[in-house]
């Protein structure tokens, strides 16, 4: 298998914090949490028929409150700084585990993209399928062109498109080493798409906290050879576990832009946000747009260096921070 079509990351157990350093709760909330998920689980399943009969507008509505209601079942506080689109934008996101999914979801209006082996997974699966996500096989390399012709095709419907430009799942330590990078380069295929359709691109910085100034990055990661029930159990005993999830300024690129130039500039502005996701965050309840849209041109040739000067409530970089860098 091309390694540049299916990423690895050598994120594993011993990127797992030790004992003791991710605050915990008790057997009894893990067993609340877990019936708790199992409620939300069977109102995904009660919805499952009922969303190939709604409109687009009821399909996002609902699929945002199961996003929500899964999170609150695990006892998970979702946070959102930066705006985010309604209509016609490609999310680029960093991926470090399952819940970036369920996060992304829950604040955005946003059709996924996600490897065909989702399909499988029991409701989830399904319940994906029904909200119109898009599925990409990895197997097939020779399959990456009609995928990217089909997010273009929903960018040029006025959709908005999650996509994971990494291409797996890494730890996301807050100290990167040789053997726990904490992620991978952006893969340029799936920014085709946003060319094609001349639709913007918002990088999303997804990160995890357990209180002030504790990581719990790796207590949520989905590892390795993790199993998802594996994972589930980490997730269902951690304490405290907020996630805020950070818009940076949207990215327009022009119809002759590089997608790797591009690429570049959506990971360099993932990178930035991570140290500024967790100041001032506020409650996403609801997600309303924010005013002041800040805007970025992507020309053909070079990134630009631009000076940013964004206010610091919309959790862009400070002025004079350079993309390119």
């Amino acid at each position: 298998m091309n390694p540049l079509w299916q990423p690895r990351s050598a994120c594993g157990p011993h990127c797992l914090p030790g004992a003791g350093e991710t605050p915990e709760v008790s057997r009894l909330r893990r067993a609340g949490r877990l019936a708790a998920l199992f409620g939300a689980l069977l109102f995904g399943a009660l919805l499952l028929p009922v969303l190939p009969v709604l409109p687009p507008a009821g399909r996002q509505a609902g699929g945002r409150w199961w996003a929500r209601l899964v999170l609150g079942s695990l006892g998970i506080t979702l946070r959102v700084r930066g705006r985010l689109p309604r209509r016609r934008a490609l999310l680029a996101a960093n991926h470090i585990s399952w819940l970036d999914i369920m996060a992304t979801l829950a604040v955005a209006p946003a059709r996924m993209l996600a490897k065909q082996e989702v399909r499988q997974w029991p409701l989830i699966g399904p319940l994906a399928s029904a909200g119109g996500t898009i599925f990409v096989n990895r197997g097939r390399p020779r399959a990456l062109p009609r995928t990217v012709a089909l997010v273009a095709e929903a960018l040029r419907a006025d959709r908005v498109v999650a996509v994971f430009p990494e291409g797996t799942t890494w730890c996301g330590k807050p100290r990167e080493t040789s053997d726990c990078p904490a992620g991978g380069r952006f893969r340029p295929a799936m920014f085709q798409a946003a060319i094609d359709a001349g639709a913007p691109v918002v990088p999303l910085t997804i990160s995890y906290r357990t209180g002030p100034g504790r990581d719990g990055t790796t207590a949520a990661a989905f590892l390795g050879d993790d199993s998802l029930l594996v994972s589930l159990r980490r997730v269902l005993a951690v304490r405290g576990l907020t996630i805020t999830v950070t818009a940076a300024p949207a990215l327009h690129p022009e119809q002759t832009a590089s997608r790797r130039r591009l690429a570049q500039a959506a990971e360099s502005a993932v990178r930035l946000a991570g140290p500024l996701a967790h100041r001032r965050a506020a409650r996403v309840e609801p997600v309303l747009p924010l005013p002041v849209p800040v805007t970025l041109v992507i020309p053909s040739g070079a990134v630009p260096a631009p000076t940013l000067a964004a206010p610091t409530s919309l959790g862009a970089p400070p002025p004079g921070l350079d993309l390119a860098a």
